[in-house]
């Protein structure tokens, strides 16, 4: 007796997949003749080659399955070019979206950026001191509008070198029964 596990795997293996990319899938096609395996192109191809050699030889009836079969496939392949025609334009057009909005917001920063290097009000004046000569100010940064990070910062004055040291003068040492150490020998 089969368990229900395998029963409901051979169901969902017959059924077509829902979505995906008909045009490259490969299909086995039951025709009069046999089994025709292949991208929907190569069955469109194989049914017509089959259609032509019927009328051949004189089969009306065959040549006119081969025939429903090859346009079968053709009206399968169509569909699917066009959605995938389709979904190529929507992305066009949402891609030419992103770029227009994309165009407007540089125009709008150089519009921006032009205003405020073209407009004397908002641009900074340097103060002089009446002998027409800038005043500079205690801090040499202008700001830019950006902010100051610690590499920026300056640096704090370099210190006074130390003196050397003075040598140490050494001593013997004593051990603990008073007697001095003899100094170890290289």
């Amino acid at each position: 007796m089969r368990s229900s596990k395998s029963r409901s795997r051979n169901k969902n293996r017959n059924n077509r997949p829902s979505g995906g990319n008909i045009i490259n899938r490969v299909f086995d096609s039951s025709g009069p003749d046999g089994k025709v395996r292949g991208t929907p192109q190569q069955i469109i191809e194989k049914y017509n080659q089959l259609h032509r050699d019927a009328q051949l030889s004189g089969d009306r009836v065959n040549a006119e399955n081969f025939a429903q079969h090859a346009e079968h496939y053709t009206r399968m392949l169509a569909e699917a070019q066009r959605e995938v025609d389709q979904r190529r334009e929507e992305q066009e057009a949402q891609n030419r979206e992103r770029q227009a909005e994309r165009d407007r917001e540089r125009q709008e920063r150089v519009k921006a950026q032009e205003a405020a290097s073209n407009d004397p009000a908002k641009a900074e004046q340097p103060q002089t001191s009446g002998f027409d000569q800038p005043v500079m100010d205690d801090d040499d940064s202008q700001d830019n509008g950006l902010v100051e990070t610690p590499e920026e910062k300056p640096k704090p004055r370099a210190r006074k070198p130390r003196a050397p040291r003075k040598p140490k003068v050494e001593t013997p040492t004593e051990t603990p029964n008073g007697d001095s150490a003899p100094e170890a020998a290289e």
